[in-house]
């Protein structure tokens, strides 16, 4: 099932006074968010910047409920995450968001169709439906030719580019990318960041992009940095 858009007014994802602290060697506690408040509405896309080790992968997978924070709380779409359950709120991360990895995590053993198709089965979706909709997003993709194709037959690029048409499997009114073209050469990743724009734009989403490249974060609507635990305006 698609991801049920959130009422007008009510932002994709939300964040108030999110801190997210892990224990240390000598038994202590590293502080590493502080109290970010945050609010991404439909349509908006925000690039987090900031040096590594500084916490943005943290924050992205606390914003798509991979993660609950130490304190503070997160809203998907008005929904409170602390206060579901746990079918509920695989569900929520199901349907609302979708993920995009420097990684592209596909399944090895599955053509590029069966992966994009995963999210819409997980959901409840008919097989049929759920391979028509993913025969269109690899068509969006340009990727129609390689839908038999498992990931070892295909290009960085080209895995990276299913891994976004998989990510908008749902219809997901947010997508949280991390560093999506980290591991691609100077080519793909210009065609990368091209279609993730393009898609999010097609699709109405949300975009927050976690990345160290300039010229993603520039193509943005918001660029924020993450340094010493807090967001700053850039």
């Amino acid at each position: 099932m698609s991801g049920k858009k959130p009422d007008a007014g009510v932002p994709a994802v939300q964040a108030r006074g999110l801190a997210r602290t892990f224990p240390s060697p000598d038994g202590g506690f590293i502080p590493v968010l502080r109290g970010i408040d945050l609010a991404v509405a439909a349509g908006d896309s925000v690039a987090i910047v900031g040096p590594s080790g500084s916490g943005k992968s943290t924050l992205l997978h606390l914003l798509g409920a991979l993660d609950r924070p130490t304190r503070g709380d997160v809203w998907l779409g008005g929904e409170q995450v602390s206060e579901l359950e746990q079918e509920r709120l695989a569900e929520l991360r199901n349907g609302f968001v979708g993920f995009v990895f420097q990684f592209h995590h596909l399944l090895r053993d599955f053509t590029a169709l069966e992966n994009v198709m995963l999210p819409r089965l997980i959901a409840g979706s008919p097989r049929e439906e759920a391979a028509d909709r993913a025969a269109a997003l690899l068509e969006q993709v340009g990727l129609a030719d390689r839908a038999s194709h498992r990931p070892r037959r295909l290009s960085g690029g080209e895995q990276q580019r299913v891994a976004v048409a998989r990510a908008l499997a749902n219809a997901p009114p947010l997508v949280l990318a991390d560093e999506p073209s980290g591991n691609l050469d100077a080519e793909a990743t210009l065609r990368l960041h091209d279609l993730l724009f393009e898609m999010i734009d097609r699709h109405g989403a949300a975009l927050v992009v976690v990345t160290h490249s300039r010229e993603l974060a520039g193509r943005a609507a918001r660029v924020l940095r993450l340094e010493g635990g807090e967001l700053f305006v850039v």
